[in-house]
C-alpha cells in the first residue's frame, strides 16, 4: 500500500467503525490480529492470556473508534499501543495477585519483569514495523554478523548509505528501551481500557 494511502484507509475505517460496519471490524481484525496476539504474546509468555487480550484490545476498537487521532500516527500504531498497554496491566495485575497470593519474588522484581517485556515487545514492534531497507541492513549486521562495508555491498548501496540505515535502524530500536513503561493510557489516546 502507498504511504499517502495508509492515512487514507486509517481515516475511513476509523469512520466505518464508528457507523459500526461490523464488515469493518472483521476487516481490521483479518488486518492487524496477529500483530496484536504477536505483541500481546510478547509481554505475557501465555497464549490464553495473549487471545484475552486480542479480544479486549478489538472489543475496545470496536467501542471506542473516536479515540483514534491519525495526526498521533497510524491506526496500527494506535492498536499496537492499545495492546501492550493492556497486555502490560494484564501482567502488573497477575503479578500482584501471585505476590499476594504468597507467591515469590518482591514488587521490584515484578517491575523489572514487567519493564524488560514492555521493552521487548515495543522492539519487536519496531523492528517489525521499521521500513524495510532499514530492517535488512539491521539484520545483516547481527543476525550475519557483516560489517557496514560488507552490508553495502550486498545490498548494493553505498557505504554512507548502509552506515546511514544501520544508524537510522538503531536509533529506531534505541527507543524501545527509553520509553517508560505506561500503566494508563498512552498519550492523547483516551482513558485505559
Amino acid at each position: 500500500m502507498a504511504k499517502d494511502a495508509q492515512p487514507r484507509w486509517d481515516r475511513k475505517m476509523q469512520q466505518r467503525l464508528a457507523r459500526g460496519e461490523a464488515a469493518a471490524l472483521g476487516e481490521l481484525y483479518d488486518r492487524l490480529a496477529s500483530l496484536v496476539h504477536s505483541l500481546a504474546h510478547r509481554v505475557l509468555d501465555d497464549d490464553e492470556a495473549a487471545d484475552q487480550v486480542t479480544r479486549e484490545v478489538f472489543g475496545y476498537v470496536w467501542e471506542h473508534p473516536d479515540e483514534y487521532d491519525p495526526k498521533q500516527g497510524s491506526l496500527r500504531s494506535w492498536v499496537a499501543k492499545l495492546t501492550n498497554q493492556q497486555a502490560v496491566s494484564r501482567l502488573r495485575r497477575t503479578g500482584a495477585a501471585a505476590l499476594a497470593d504468597g507467591g515469590t519474588g518482591s514488587t521490584e522484581e515484578l517491575e523489572q519483569r514487567v519493564r524488560r517485556a514492555a521493552a521487548e515487545a515495543r522492539a519487536d514492534y519496531i523492528r517489525t514495523s521499521m521500513p524495510a531497507p532499514l530492517r535488512r541492513a539491521l539484520e545483516l549486521a547481527y543476525f550475519e554478523r557483516r560489517d557496514y562495508r560488507q552490508t553495502a555491498a550486498h545490498l548494493g548501496v553505498t557505504d554512507d548509505e548502509a552506515r546511514r540505515r544501520l544508524r537510522l535502524g538503531l536509533q529506531l530500536l534505541s527507543t524501545a528501551h527509553t520509553r517508560p513503561v505506561e500503566g494508563s493510557s498512552p498519550p492523547g489516546y483516551g482513558r485505559s481500557l
